[in-house]
């Protein structure tokens, strides 16, 4: 490690030089299987053509303008995620914090600019995770990221994962928002149920406030359909999009419905490389990629077969103690520490990352194969031999 870079990261002394499909490899030539993704961004796995060509095609042409100006890709994929959401309006930042942030500041104003400027407090979930800015750990309320960084921002009231009661119960005259993860990623896996959804909606309606859904890891085609919330049958008002976004890239969106979106006057909220010719040009051949025929049933029939396989393994419990999941965001319960686990997965050429309880998290590319998923089986049982010796 450069002895330059700030000690903020517990790195694993691995380095990559290359990546095609879902396997990563190093200089020295070994090859890994990538069940991280990037932690969720590189769903379309490592040197897609499709994202090659785009960024090929685009550079050659205009890397940055400033948002001062018309941005031709960028209205073309604001155009893409609205067709395919519940969302009006779309603005473009550089990643999922950002993203969060934005969501914040809309729910904010959108309340002063409807005369209830009282209205600023949100409700959030324990065990969420929602960036690293010092609003979006205040909002996810976790006290190993908070620690160091106080006094926290203020106007974060945190509710159970789950609880309606607790929800309803926080509601006060001056709640703007309800902040909630359909699936909490780096929490653990833990899946709103759709009773729940559909309850913070009921209550939004009731009072008057804004629901806004943080799918920065759950969207984009990880839990089987584009959006994590289609399920529960409910829409958000506001929503958070990143990671996948663009396949790499660093990009993020806030997407709203059309009256609340109209809160963003101009002067009110930017970005200065937010949603540029280069990451617009590179999502749009994402969202092209996953709007194809037949992407998101394979989503859903690789993660049923990857959880169904998982299940298999479960036996004694020595080393696994559940699974949980949704397409391919899947959340396997260790009994021996995750950390270990997944030291041992990557012995057997398998990488994959840990989240909140104890839990390993498995994030392969969407486009992954029913071979692939052999192979990550097969990796899994030479790791549980080793882990249970």
């Amino acid at each position: 490690m450069s002895s330059s870079l700030m000690s903020n990261y517990g790195r694993i002394d691995i380095t990559f030089e290359r990546g095609e499909g879902p396997y990563l490899y190093t200089a020295e030539g070994e090859r890994y299987l990538d069940f991280v993704s990037g932690i969720g961004v590189t769903s379309l796995g490592h040197s897609h053509p499709a994202l090659i060509a785009a960024v090929n095609e685009q550079a050659e042409k205009l890397w940055h303008v400033s948002n001062l100006y018309n941005i031709t890709p960028q209205e073309e994929l604001a155009d893409r995620l609205c067709a395919t959401s519940f969302a009006d309006r779309a603005l473009f930042c550089n990643s999922g914090a950002e993203a969060v942030e934005a969501c914040l500041k809309l729910a904010r104003i959108y309340h002063d600019t409807t005369g209830n400027p009282d209205r600023w407090k949100v409700v959030t979930f324990r065990n969420a995770f929602h960036g690293r800015t010092l609003a979006t750990i205040a909002a996810a309320g976790q006290p190993k990221h908070l620690k160091g960084f106080e006094p926290e921002v203020r106007g974060f009231e945190h509710v159970d994962f789950g609880d309606l009661d607790g929800a309803r119960a926080a509601i006060d005259v001056e709640t703007a928002a309800i902040l909630v993860e359909p699936v909490q990623g780096e929490g653990g896996i833990h899946i709103a149920s759709n009773g729940f959804m559909q309850g913070l909606r009921a209550l939004c309606d009731e009072h008057g406030i804004l629901l806004i859904l943080d799918e920065v890891q759950c969207g984009m085609g990880r839990t089987g359909t584009m959006w994590g919330y289609e399920e529960s049958g409910i829409t958000p008002d506001i929503m958070a999009v990143a990671k996948a976004l663009g396949g790499g890239f660093p990009i993020g969106a806030c997407l709203a419905t059309e009256q609340v979106s109209a809160a963003f006057s101009p002067g009110t909220h930017g970005s200065t490389f937010g949603g540029n010719p280069l990451a617009t040009a590179v999502a749009n051949a994402v969202m092209e990629e996953m709007q194809a025929p037949g992407f998101l049933e394979h989503v859903e029939k690789m993660g049923a077969l990857l959880m169904q396989r998982i299940e298999g393994m479960l036996g004694n419990k020595r080393v696994f103690e559940s699974v949980r999941g949704k397409g391919l965001m899947i959340g396997v319960q260790c009994v021996p520490p995750a950390l270990e686990v997944m030291a041992e997965l990557r012995k057997q050429g398998l990488l994959t990352v840990i989240a909140e309880g104890n839990a390993l998290r498995l994030l392969p590319p969407l486009n992954i194969g029913e071979a692939e998923i052999d192979e990550a089986c097969a990796a899994f049982e030479r790791a549980i031999e080793g882990l249970e010796t």
